[in-house]
């Protein structure tokens, strides 16, 4: 990598670590006495290590650490993360869930004892140093208690993608060695017991909601499996706990396979703890008052980061949401808990809006009005804030009380001091339409392999469309700039993974030989502010040789046509652009699409006197006036595009919306282009049947 490419990032001078409330230590009601364990540990030990990357489980690696700021903070397992919270906290709410209609809660201490007796169960269970416990359900309190039992006795904690098929369920658990498989029901249940034959190190199955269907000597209910381990010392466990080493691995994250063959993601003790640390400090947590809604998938680095070992350093309280929270309940929930903080997905958030957008358009005109009067004065308070000018245009005050903090109550968010948007993109008219609600989303940048976050932005310090600036103790590269400023971004951080498992070509692809990170994603700096451009792997180049980047493009034709849902761009290697879209439609229980249209879209239709109500009827008939408005649509960005190679010459409207259940989108919402491309070749193979260039 050349030396000059510029480094931004490592702001050692000031460290944002703030000392934590001291308080004496609280002894759990009943069960494992606090003090069988010490409860002021000394520093984490590290295993003997030359490089920066291991692909093997139980290998050590080299720490990026530093003489001094916030990559110089002492290395700490889980375990003692964990401690130092039941310490100071163990008598505040660490988990809580809903039972029979009524919150159920877990204290630090309590959550402690709980993740204890799991270690002991596993340990019974025969859970092998650097084993994988695999846990496939949805999030739970068992879920926590599994993986962070699973770390102290010595396993890697391995989360499985409920919505994964039995063959990619047994691939990770092969991959991970999984001794256990934790399943949250019967419907999971079926899944493993279909390749359990084919796992050859699989001992044990846990089942942690409903009774079993059927009894074999290897399944457990979760009341059955947390008895197991009643005879096993707690000395067994502590020399357990005893051997763990900041710098090996604790768990693996599996990447979603959206570019190719999921890769098992290992990250060390000192990944998450020092990137829960950084994390937390860079958006100002408080220890002991923070609270969150987990809902996004467990299995995925975000969502795990967040609810689990943020929370977890922060002494903040998880609320689990019910199963069916992206089909319809999340809004219930958050009324309910009413977070400190929210992490959404760009589709969550385009879903709030779509929704608020629907409510709005059936208003009286007085109510629009006001409506549109305080979200255009929100939009000027907000870029206002954004350029920290910090003007508060006339009528703000009313704006606020009028609108404003309406919306945010009628959402749950209404005590949320940060709102994030993360692990896929968003546009630019999202982000607009909710700091024209007082609501800037906060845009988070990072991968599995840096343990999630590598650029923050914060209510202080944001740009619209830009993920942020680098989090401290950390450094971004832009490798290969062009003349633009355009260049690979590069990570380097205590936060960058291990190694994938068993895969040490792709982990040399992945980590050049100085030991960066190579993100795949294309990016520039404005300021100390990086902004994403395109993905390498992403990039069309077309038959000209054209570098194009779908996304800003998908983001402005949806932008110019309200009634798309999806946009993908196609042309790679061809002579001109074109498109596959889709319409917005009603989703079903399971929150897949239906072929019903959304009432925006049917709105739509009417006002053009068109009786279509189904996406069938609109395709079938290629309904002139909805097919015209998406053509006028494409001719608006046509004719603001930067080069005659990035306009759009031709579109297809598909018959059925992209989904998780479908296949096209992944469990984060991030389109898989290669799975649309294969679905849709026939339609694309007509897009470009002569090749010829439209006029």
């Amino acid at each position: 990598m050349a030396d000059s490419s510029p480094v931004v990032g490592d702001r050692s001078g000031k460290d944002a670590r703030r000392s934590e409330a001291s308080a004496a230590p609280q002894q759990p009601r009943g069960g494992t006495p606090l003090a069988a364990v010490p409860l002021r540990p000394p520093e984490a030990s590290l295993a003997p290590a030359e490089r920066l990357w291991s692909a093997d489980g139980e290998g050590a690696v080299r720490l990026r650490m530093e003489e001094s700021g916030p990559a110089a903070d002492a290395p700490r397992t889980v375990h003692q993360m964990f401690l130092e919270t039941v310490e100071a906290f163990g008598e505040r709410p660490a988990v809580a869930s809903k039972e029979d209609g009524r919150w159920r809660t877990l204290t630090w201490a309590q959550y402690y004892r709980e993740c204890r007796t799991a270690a002991k169960s596993f340990i019974k269970l025969g859970l092998e140093r650097y084993h994988g416990v695999g846990i496939l359900g949805f999030n739970a309190p068992e879920w926590f208690i599994a993986n962070v039992g699973c770390i102290l006795a010595g396993g890697l904690a391995t989360g499985i993608y409920t919505n994964n098929l039995p063959m990619a369920c047994w691939e990770v658990a092969s991959s991970a060695r999984a001794n256990v498989i934790v399943v949250e029901d019967q419907q999971q249940m079926d899944k493993i017991l279909q390749v359990k034959d084919d796992l050859q190190h699989l001992k044990a199955i846990v089942q942690y909601k409903g009774e079993l269907k059927q009894r074999l000597p290897s399944l457990y209910t979760w009341s059955e499996f947390m008895r197991l381990g009643e005879d096993v010392p707690e000395q067994e466990l502590n020399r357990s706990i005893a051997r763990l080493r900041a710098n090996q691995c604790c768990s693996l994250i599996f990447t979603s396979g959206a570019t190719g063959t999921p890769k098992a993601v290992m990250l060390s003790h000192d990944n998450v703890t020092w990137t829960a640390q950084r994390a937390g400090d860079a958006v100002d947590l408080r220890y002991g008052e923070e609270s969150v809604v987990s809902y996004l998938p467990l299995s995925h680095v975000a969502a795990q980061l967040n609810d689990l070992y943020i929370t977890m350093r922060f002494a903040a309280t998880t609320y689990f949401a019910q199963p069916d929270a992206l089909k319809g309940s999340l809004v219930a929930t958050l009324k309910e808990v009413r977070p400190t903080s929210f992490l959404g997905v760009p589709r969550v958030w385009e879903k709030m809006q779509e929704k608020m957008q629907a409510a709005g358009a059936k208003a009286s005109p007085f109510k629009k009005s006001v409506a549109d009067w305080s979200k255009a004065i929100g939009l000027m308070y907000n870029y206002s804030a954004m350029h920290k000018e910090k003007r508060v245009p006339w009528g703000f005050t009313l704006a606020n009380q009028l609108v404003f903090k309406k919306v945010r109550a009628a959402l749950g968010l209404d005590r949320c001091r940060i709102l994030f948007t993360g692990s896929a993109p968003i546009s630019k008219e999202t982000l607009e339409y909710f700091m024209s609600l007082n609501m800037p989303l906060m845009e988070l940048y990072g991968m599995s392999e840096s343990s999630g976050p590598h650029t923050v932005s914060t209510n202080d310090d944001f740009h619209i469309s830009s993920c942020g600036k680098v989090m401290a103790g950390c450094k971004v590269k832009l490798d290969k700039q062009d003349e633009k400023g355009n260049g690979e971004i590069c990570f380097w951080g205590r936060n960058v993974f291990m190694g994938y498992l068993n895969m040490e070509d792709k982990t040399k692809e992945a980590l050049d030989q100085d030991g960066w990170l190579h993100s795949g994603d294309v990016g520039r700096f404005q300021g100390n502010f990086l902004f994403i451009t395109g993905r390498i792997k992403e990039l069309l180049i077309t038959a000209g040789g054209e570098n194009v980047a779908p996304v800003p493009i998908e983001d402005a034709v949806k932008a110019e046509v309200p009634i798309l849902s999806n946009a993908m761009l196609i042309g790679d290697r061809k002579k001109f652009l074109s498109m596959l879209v889709t319409l917005k439609c009603v989703a079903d229980q399971d929150g897949g699409p239906t072929d019903r249209l959304s009432p925006d879209v049917v709105g739509f239709c009417r006002d053009r006197g068109l009786r279509a109500a189904t996406v069938s009827e609109v395709v079938a008939g290629e309904e002139p006036a909805v097919y015209e408005a998406i053509r006028e649509g494409v001719q608006r960005y046509n004719a603001k595009a930067v080069s005659n190679a990035q306009k759009v010459q031709k579109f297809v409207v598909l018959p059925r919306d992209f989904s998780v259940a479908g296949g096209e989108l992944g469990p984060t919402m991030k389109l898989r282009r290669p799975i649309v491309v294969q679905m849709y070749q026939e339609k694309i193979d007509e897009l470009y049947a002569e090749q010829t260039q439209p006029k």
